[in-house]
């Protein structure tokens, strides 16, 4: 089973040259640590940076450098700064090659709930309403169940939708899946989780298609 560094280290096997992704609050965070060193890569935020690099060190913390989430992030050689208006430019108008979210469900049909629980205070949906809307390849970072251990890949979302149909792809504490037209297809297990444990674990429709491969991190 992963924690949330295993996750971002595995969903960052994803991660191409010459990519430009943005990175969700949360768990994608945690991407840019695991990005291979052989490839060029620009890590976008919604609130104006493009070419963001890993977390600082502890005592190297720059407060005038962080991502959409407020966390202290690190600028790599030939960054660039910009206002809101430009960095919607650039996710409206799908220049995006990844998009990396985190969510509260996932639909075997690819929606993705991840802005609102009813009843609790939130702020608005934010820059995820735009990303989902624009992106053509998004990947979504999330645990495969809820503390209470129910599912959070299901038939049909019970939260208020972020986005309808958008998903691609998701890598939970526990499985790589696919969203197909038929459903969640399993591709990976993580380290010591057997399919059954997955089934199990998935609400949703879950194909399993032969025998399925335990994933490799590094």
């Amino acid at each position: 089973m992963l924690d949330k560094n295993g996750i971002a280290q595995r969903i960052a096997k994803e991660v191409k040259d010459k990519y430009y992704v943005n990175l969700g609050i949360g768990i994608p965070t945690l991407v840019a640590n695991y990005v291979r060193d052989d490839i060029e890569v620009e890590f976008q935020s919604e609130n104006g940076i493009l070419g963001m690099g890993p977390f600082p060190f502890e005592g190297e913390e720059d407060a005038d450098l962080i991502n959409a989430g407020k966390q202290t992030i690190t600028a790599l050689p030939g960054a660039s700064f910009f206002d809101s208006a430009m960095s919607f430019g650039m996710i409206r108008g799908q220049h995006v090659d990844l998009t990396i979210l985190g969510a509260m469900e996932v639909a075997e049909n690819g929606d993705i709930a991840n802005w609102k629980i009813p009843g609790k205070m939130v702020k608005g949906m934010g820059g995820a309403m735009d990303l989902v809307a624009s992106a053509e390849n998004i990947i979504v970072a999330m645990m495969h169940t809820n503390r209470e251990g129910e599912s959070k890949l299901l038939k049909r979302c019970t939260l208020p939708l972020t986005g309808v149909g958008c998903v691609t792809k998701i890598v939970t504490n526990l499985a790589v899946i696919e969203v197909t037209d038929k459903g969640f297809k399993l591709l990976e297990r993580a380290p010591g989780v057997s399919v059954e444990e997955i089934k199990n674990a998935t609400e949703g429709t879950l194909i399993v298609d032969g025998d399925i491969p335990e994933m490799k991190l590094n």
